[in-house]
């Protein structure tokens, strides 16, 4: 079986990321695995165990510091690595497209696990235009996971808290959800063996990616001004909870 997992190079969510004078953040900051493709690659390896025999593997579109996840979902199992080396960051279909390309020039896939979104963008696109271009059906925010006589049946979170199961042919595209499982964290071990594993890297440009059809580009970055007008509020306190009120009620808005 051959199952990839489609994982995402982000800033980490406790870097402080400024916006430079070129509107684009600055990137001298610490990158980690996005937290749900984490989750993509814990139940692939887990996929890997129960069926005994299949290659997993992991596939990114980044610079050459996306390298860096890689080595960590080949710490968490995935046995080897593709890097889709590409300038910039790119929109969620010009993504999708490399990933497709990626992968079928690899070879054809059994599964394709991708997480629910990505912490930096949030576009909530890939996995759809991804399995678009693949020709499979998507199944987002999996929750419960389960291989059961070559169908996939999962449990996927809606809005609210409901819950619906489905039933997908293989191949299919899975984008885990947080509750999937819990990413194990991986030993010393575990991460120099990672350190030997291959990761083929391949430019953007070889895999002949279509040029994107957003309408939408963005042009530049800037850094939200938040200005904030303190009132001091003088008297009994009475008078200041009145006050209180009815600012919230009148200026805020928030109270009726």
């Amino acid at each position: 079986m051959k199952i990839y997992v489609c994982v995402k190079h982000v800033p980490d969510t406790a870097a402080t990321i400024r916006v430079g004078t070129d509107g684009r953040i600055d990137e001298d900051i610490t990158f980690i695995m996005n937290p749900y493709d984490e989750n993509a690659v814990e139940e692939a390896v887990r996929l890997k165990k129960q069926v005994g025999e299949a290659d997993v593997v992991a596939v990114t579109l980044g610079n050459d510091t996306a390298e860096a996840t890689l080595r960590s979902a080949m710490a968490m199992g995935a046995d080897r690595a593709i890097l889709v080396r590409s300038a910039g960051r790119p929109d969620g279909i010009t993504t999708a497209g490399a990933l497709c390309a990626a992968i079928r020039r690899d070879g054809p896939a059994d599964l394709v696990f991708t997480g629910r979104e990505s912490i930096d963008a949030e576009g909530f696109q890939t996995m759809f235009r991804l399995g678009a271009c693949l020709d499979m059906p998507v199944a987002s925010n999996v929750v419960a996971f389960a291989l059961e006589k070559g169908m996939v049946r999962v449990t996927c979170e809606m809005e609210a808290g409901d819950r619906e199961d489905l039933e997908l042919p293989m191949p299919c595209v899975v984008g885990a959800g947080k509750d999937l499982n819990q990413p194990a964290y991986p030993k010393l071990p575990d991460i120099l063996r990672a350190r030997k594993k291959p990761v083929t890297v391949v430019d953007q440009d070889q895999l002949q990616v279509p040029p994107s059809t957003s309408r939408v580009e963005m042009v530049r970055l800037e850094t939200t001004a938040e200005e904030r007008h303190p009132k001091p509020l003088e008297g009994s306190a009475d008078k200041i909870a009145d006050a209180i009120v009815r600012i919230l009620r009148d200026e805020a808005k928030v109270l009726e």
